[in-house]
């Protein structure tokens, strides 16, 4: 069993997002109390290309770890070549295989999700990774319910890929035609841990500590997986723990700390340089910096401006702007609403 399930730990994960859990995100939420990281996804022909953007992705620090490298393609051959490169160039904790992306832009190559109606595929694009790192480190996946409504087959290929040599899997408890709408199927995530001996995260709609603790006492999994929860607050994972430990709720993290974690965010993005200069950095962050945002007092206003800054000191300023505000009691507290 991989270390972070044994001694009846239940770990948290941080669930990989495409343009979000960068290494400057992932290295907040592990300081904030996430317990295993995956990297966002990677194309394997970009991995074989040896192409920089695309090996850009798979950085990670070791005060990360445990953290996985997750790949994704549809060519078993292909992928476990790209595993075997990644291995030896940055040595993760485990690979994981992504067959839930729901894009169209990496279905459209039968990549992600496109899988779950091609078990034989599937199951030639898992055997080909264990064989290729199996031996190296451990290799776990990543799959949402099933495709449709009409072709729930998750607990099928938890067993294909279990026996395929798949060390954990993690399951999205939506099918990819639900993309991210609705609610997550708990039910089927816990018939999947039921139906396998290896470890299984649960994914969908977690975003508190009671949530973390009914999933855990009401399913068989072994842990649960964060996602989109953590973008808006990623002090989630340190709340979750608090109310596991004790059965209370911590105090909502005051608007100032979230303002001092947002500059700090924009900060070490800058520095990471992966968006390029000063300009193209704070662009790429506007979305981020929304979601930060959201709930806020007043924050409809505040989102507006937003989405148009270009540089650091920008944020600096709005920062000091709206806390001032805040403090002299500028904002209707209808106005929370965004």
């Amino acid at each position: 069993m991989l270390p972070w399930f044994q001694n009846n730990q239940f770990p948290l994960y941080l669930a990989p997002m495409a343009g979000v859990t960068d290494v400057v995100f992932r290295t907040i939420c592990k300081e904030l109390g996430a317990d295993v990281m995956v990297t966002e996804f990677v194309s394997c022909e970009g991995i074989i290309q040896r192409d920089d953007r695309t090996r850009r992705y798979t950085e990670f620090t070791d005060e990360q770890r445990p953290v996985g490298v997750q790949i994704f393609g549809a060519n078993g051959k292909r992928m476990g070549e790209a595993a075997k490169k990644i291995v030896d160039w940055k040595r993760p904790d485990f690979i994981d295989i992504n067959f839930g992306c729901p894009v169209n832009k990496v279905v459209g190559k039968n990549g992600g999700s496109s899988l779950l109606k091609d078990c034989p595929l599937l199951t030639e694009v898992a055997s080909e990774v264990v064989k290729a790192v199996g031996h190296i480190v451990p290799v776990t996946g990543k799959i949402r319910t099933g495709w449709d409504e009409k072709h729930i087959n998750a607990t099928e290929v938890c067993h294909i890929l279990e026996d395929c040599g798949m060390q954990a899997i993690s399951v999205h408890g939506r099918t990819r035609s639900q993309a991210y709408r609705g609610e997550a199927n708990w039910d089927v995530i816990g018939e999947c841990a039921e139906s396998v001996k290896i470890p299984v995260v649960g994914n969908g709609d977690i975003s508190s500590g009671e949530d973390v603790k009914k999933r855990r006492e009401e399913t068989a999994v072994s842990g649960v997986m964060i996602g989109r929860a953590a973008m808006q607050n990623p002090w989630v994972f340190r709340e979750a723990k608090h109310y596991l430990e004790t059965g209370e709720q911590p105090l909502p993290v005051p608007i100032g700390e979230r303002w001092q974690l947002i500059l700090r965010h924009c900060a070490l993005a800058m520095e990471s340089s992966r968006y390029g200069n000063e300009r193209q950095t704070m662009m790429a962050m506007r979305a981020r910096l929304m979601a930060y945002c959201k709930g806020f007092p007043g924050a409809k206003p505040l989102r507006t401006r937003l989405c148009h800054v270009e540089s650091y000191a920008e944020i600096q300023d709005i920062a000091g702007e709206y806390l001032t505000q805040l403090d002299a009691g500028g904002f209707a507290p209808t106005s929370s609403s965004v």
